[in-house]
């Protein structure tokens, strides 16, 4: 059900003309992020990586491309293990969130500088952290907002 939900948000997310707000190239804002990173928190580390390693596979192949998925893969799974690492550390969840945005981003460039051969493509590093903090503070504080809704129903069942 988790990855059905992470994949609907990633569908949802296409419709949402985000270029038209910041014309960066490559920037999302990651609605799907937040199953993500619910799983880490209210499941086990190794849920959210499968949640998110099926949800990066399946939404590759219905709206993406290989492309997509090699992206999306290993900034998938960086964002996990620095979100795995911090979550039990005095960071908020939104300050874990905003670190995986962070790290999602810098997988991606990693990819690219892979593919194409080139580390001047690096350059970009500034903009992929600054849109990986904003957008992981959003989906952060999301996160958290479902999280205490979910836990204050649980406790009063």
């Amino acid at each position: 059900m988790m990855i059905a939900l992470a994949l609907v948000f990633s569908y949802l997310e296409s419709f949402i003309p985000i270029n038209l707000l910041i014309p960066i190239p490559g920037v999302k804002l990651g609605f799907a992020n937040i199953v993500v990173v619910f799983a880490l928190y209210m499941m086990k580390p190794v849920d959210a990586i499968i949640i998110g390693v099926l949800r990066v596979l399946l939404s590759g192949l219905l709206f993406g491309n290989p492309m997509t998925i090699a992206y999306s893969l290993v900034g998938c799974f960086l964002s996990w293990l620095v979100m795995t690492l911090l979550k039990n550390t005095k960071l908020s969840i939104v300050g874990v969130s905003m670190l995986g945005g962070i790290m999602h981003n810098i997988g991606q460039l990693i990819v690219a500088v892979v593919l194409t051969s080139t580390v001047r493509i690096a350059y970009y590093l500034p903009v992929l952290l600054v849109s990986g903090m904003v957008t992981g503070l959003v989906m952060g504080y999301a996160s958290k907002l479902v999280i205490d809704r979910i836990s204050k129903i649980k406790k009063n069942v």
